[in-house]
């Protein structure tokens, strides 16, 4: 399993599974992060704590552990 935190800038990838709770689901389902959603990994804060992704015109900013709840594979 692949998750989104692991992966490299510049990666685009397709979002397969959400692991998360019930609020932050539908939180990540309001920016379009949702299954079969592709994504752009943009940038790594330098200690890994953020990532930022694009997802169809949108970036958005997520925590390192968010982003370990989702489950990701490349495109």
């Amino acid at each position: 399993m692949k998750t989104l935190s692991t992966c490299e800038r510049g990666e685009k990838l397709k979002v397969v599974k959400l692991y998360a709770d019930t609020d932050l689901k539908q939180r990540l389902i309001s920016f379009g992060i949702m299954k079969e959603a592709i994504i752009e990994v943009l940038e790594h804060a330098p200690a890994k704590s953020t990532i930022e992704i694009k997802v169809g015109k949108m970036r958005v900013a997520l925590r390192a552990k968010e982003a370990q709840m989702i489950e990701v594979e490349t495109v």
